[in-house]
């Protein structure tokens, strides 16, 4: 495809967003690194470009809009708030070398804590309207029930805490939930008279060795809490379907009941705009390899199993909270990659 031809379809896209009343934003291509490391830790150095300023510190070539958007709209933005943006960002590829490393990347974006449900709803009605005519196929999950799952375990807090911090890592995620189900029946002890090696004090070592008994001595998760658990990460249906699985699930975790109410009013609200919500597919574990900061409802458009997204989005009301020193308001967005969409035209 020709550089114009791409240019010409970011500009649609970003038309059909700020005719919805989106106001246009704009960020500087060289963003703080620190904001990003302190979010995800070193992980995202695997995903984006680093350099080193000589005033400015570490700096990051722009990984995506979102972050410096929640950063601008916590610090100057009014309530509620719709915003559309169109420009390159930058990924580093190791694992997949045939993919680019610099793409054009189109969104749209709503802060808005009137009504949650809608506002998922928009924003997957602007992306859907924008493509419709791509035939691509939808999917939809809500991280925001693994987590009410995770809520609901009669288990302590800091195995709630490392089962949520280990939710955008599938296969860690299941080690950690099976050494929890089935713990080691002779935890090693810990070595008390090591010589102190690094930067961990003797402090943090003891700290360290406490946390190791007190987890050796917290009884393994009950079998209904694993079945219960289980089965919302299988859960794979439409979405009204996926909804009755929930609410029977619910009556054994009431922890689920607020997360699945949250689901019944975004199907409502997604109806209510002209979408075929009956049929639309549902993955509760949907979305858990997308960027770390989605925390509720997530979807995508694609070509088929095995393609890369045409479109993502989701819900990341957490990030607004830790960009805004406490303040929070709810917000989801979406984006399109206008490359991928040309490709799906033909």
């Amino acid at each position: 495809m020709t550089a114009p031809a791409l240019r010409a379809e970011a500009d649609r896209l970003l038309g059909h967003f700020t005719d919805r009343g989106a106001s246009p934003f704009e960020t500087a291509i060289l963003q703080p690194a620190e904001t990003l490391l302190d979010l995800y830790g070193e992980d995202i150095r695997a995903r984006a470009y680093t350099t080193l300023d000589p005033h400015r510190g570490e700096m990051m070539l722009r990984p995506d809009f979102t972050v410096p958007l929640v950063q601008h709209h916590m610090t100057h933005g009014a309530d509620p708030a719709r915003y559309a943006y169109a420009g390159q960002v930058f990924r580093r590829q190791e694992d997949h070398p045939d993919r680019p490393a610099e793409f054009l990347q189109v969104g749209y974006e709503i802060f808005d804590r009137t009504n949650p449900a809608k506002a998922d709803a928009e924003v997957f009605a602007a992306i859907h309207d924008a493509l419709t005519p791509l035939g691509l196929t939808p999917s939809t999950g809500d991280l925001g029930i693994l987590g009410a799952a995770i809520d609901g375990l009669s288990t302590t807090d800091a195995r709630k805490r490392a089962l949520k911090r280990h939710i955008w890592r599938p296969a860690r995620f299941r080690d950690l939930l099976n050494r929890f189900t089935d713990p080691p029946s002779r935890p090693e002890a810990p070595q008390t008279d090591a010589p102190l090696i690094g930067k961990r004090t003797a402090g943090e070592i003891a700290a360290r060795h406490k946390a190791l008994a007190e987890e050796a001595a917290t009884p393994p998760l009950s079998r209904s809490d694993r079945e219960t658990l289980d089965a919302i990460l299988a859960l794979r249906d439409t979405v009204p379907t996926a909804l009755a699985s929930l609410r029977g699930l619910a009556r054994t975790m009431p922890h689920l009941t607020p997360a699945t109410d949250r689901l019944e009013a975004r199907l409502d609200a997604l109806s209510a705009l002209g979408i075929d919500a009956q049929t639309l597919p549902f993955q509760t574990t949907f979305g858990r390899t997308l960027l770390e900061y989605y925390d509720g409802f997530v979807f995508g458009f694609s070509r088929g199993p095995g393609t890369q997204p045409v479109a993502t989005g989701g819900r990341y009301d957490a990030l607004t909270r830790l960009l805004g020193d406490g303040r929070a308001i709810p917000a989801v967005g979406g984006i399109i990659r206008p490359d991928l969409a040309l490709e799906a035209a033909g």
